[in-house]
């Protein structure tokens, strides 16, 4: 192995991506179920990924990069297992939202927008969960979690370290 520093893991995580760019070889349309793919194997988008598969579509890599920042689904940086949204709408931000965000930040040591540098945790701000009744509320990955009062937060972060 002179030089390369590969894991098992990229390895599989290069032959995924092939198998991929196979799939959709040829095929009109294949920009977005393309870098869906490529974001499911990898966790985001990284730029090397992005630029083969520029090269595989035969397209400037400037209209890939545009469609993968267009998108709120596609992340170029990598993300946490666990996705932490506060929810920050009316209902939440009266009844303390904003609060509970803040004391996430400072468990974290991150801002809304960020990830934990063990990639443990992303923390994101959204508009509305749907849980008005439940304000102030949050969801960890699918979990919602209602009625919230800072330090709560926190307890509940700890069950999914």
């Amino acid at each position: 192995m002179s030089g390369c520093r590969c894991t098992q893991e990229d390895k599989a995580k290069e032959e995924a991506l092939q198998s991929l760019l196979e799939k959709y070889r040829g095929e009109k349309g294949a920009l977005i179920p393309l870098l869906q793919g490529a974001q499911e194997i990898y966790g985001y988008l990284p730029k090397e990924v992005m630029q083969k598969i520029s090269a595989e579509l035969k397209i400037p890599f400037s209209k890939t990069f545009g469609v993968a920042t267009f998108y709120a689904q596609f992340h170029l940086k990598p993300r946490g297992r666990n996705i932490i949204r506060v929810c920050q709408g009316t209902a939440c931000h009266v009844r303390g939202g904003a609060r509970i965000l803040q004391q996430i930040e400072d468990a974290l040591g991150i801002k809304k927008g960020e990830t934990t540098g063990d990639l443990r945790y992303t923390l994101e701000t959204v508009a509305c969960i749907g849980s008005c009744g439940l304000a102030p509320a949050m969801m960890v990955n699918d979990d919602t979690h209602g009625r919230l009062q800072p330090e709560q937060a926190l307890e509940i972060l700890k069950q999914y370290e």
